[in-house]
């Protein structure tokens, strides 16, 4: 399996020009220049840089130029501290991981593709030049299984179409369930030796959203210690997450949770990757505020074990605040020990 050169340690830029109220004020104070020097002392190479739709574009589709100078502001600040940047689209018109934003009817509508072909194509156009210190990630988190064949279809174009103005730019694609490590079977082979496979990891959901108010049959005074048995950790994710955990009963009921999870839950990724000769990446992976932070710091152990074991690049969700932020004041005492795990 081949590896993603410069992409092996980042963090998630969240809630900067994504998942916010697209403001100025957000966009000039969330994130800023000394941001980019703190990530950078961290010791890490890179960051995604996730954006919504409304930061380059209105409603109607007509560009915002200030958009593309943050953009360019943004990865002025990473060239200067040595970090690349991964320019992930987290919402494009018609479409976002989060129903909650009203975005609706792009994997129906010929026109909106078309629309998010042609976004994609001027952020081609506009970020030339950066060479392998910029990478495009084409849509955060396809959610359905339905979506799949459609998807496969809409990517293939939008990399061909970005293939035209920047034949070598590294291209991220996950799949369905919102980038599910089951999902990469059911990706196309990779278009050239320029694909990036990606995928997220929050597993178990059970642990690492705990009482998270945007899963609806989570109670928010639920917690968990991951110092549980793998029964145990089944049987609550029964109760609070249904069906989102059904790999825990694959493991001895009375053992305790631990790294060979992982090690299982990474092991197909790890072969259709080798199969098809394509680097693999985990674009997120985190734990929700609520869990203690010493659980946090084990819980990153385990998962860095295995990522480090099969070479897999990943970037950290997030770097403040969005309920899983490693610069929040809440990690003070672990932070040390946790930034050697990312």
């Amino acid at each position: 399996m081949r590896e993603f050169k410069g992409y092996e340690h980042g963090v998630d830029l969240g809630g900067w020009f994504s998942q916010c109220d697209h403001s100025e004020e957000r966009y000039d104070s969330f994130i800023t220049k000394k941001d980019f020097a703190v990530i950078a002392s961290w010791g890490l190479d890179h960051v995604r840089l996730p954006i919504d739709y409304e930061l380059v574009e209105d409603k109607d589709g007509k560009e915002l130029p200030a958009g593309y100078e943050r953009i360019h502001k943004a990865l002025s600040w990473a060239k200067e501290y040595g970090l690349n940047v991964i320019l992930d689209l987290h919402k494009t018109f018609g479409y976002s991981f989060d129903d909650g934003y009203g975005e609706a009817g792009f994997f129906d509508s010929p026109e909106l593709q078309e629309r998010f072909c042609k976004l994609w194509e001027r952020l081609a156009k506009e970020f030339t030049g950066y060479g392998d210190a910029l990478a495009f990630e084409l849509l955060n988190e396809v959610t359905k299984k339905e979506y799949s064949d459609t998807w496969n279809k809409v990517a293939a174009d939008c990399i061909s179409r970005i293939r035209k103005i920047q034949p070598e730019v590294k291209i991220l694609i996950g799949g369905y369930y919102n980038n599910s490590i089951v999902a990469l079977k059911d990706l196309d082979d990779p278009a050239d030796e320029n694909i990036v496979y990606n995928f997220h990891c929050y597993d178990p959901l059970v642990f690492t959203h705990q009482g998270a108010t945007w899963v609806a049959t989570m109670p928010a005074d639920f917690r968990l210690s991951l110092d549980s048995t793998y029964a145990a950790m089944a049987e609550a994710s029964d109760k609070v997450c249904p069906g989102t955990c059904d790999d825990l009963k694959a493991f001895p009921a009375g053992d305790k949770f631990g790294v060979e999870y992982f090690d299982k839950c990474f092991a197909d990724a790890v072969r259709i990757a080798e199969e098809r000769n394509v680097p693999l990446y985990c674009g997120e992976y985190g734990v929700i505020e609520k869990a203690s932070p010493e659980e946090t710091l084990r819980w990153y152990r385990l998962i860095g074990e295995c990522f480090n074991k099969y070479k897999i690049g990943r970037a950290a969700w997030s770097y403040r605040q969005m309920d899983f932020g490693l610069s929040d004041a809440r990690l003070d005492s672990v932070r040390a020990e946790l930034l050697k795990l990312l």
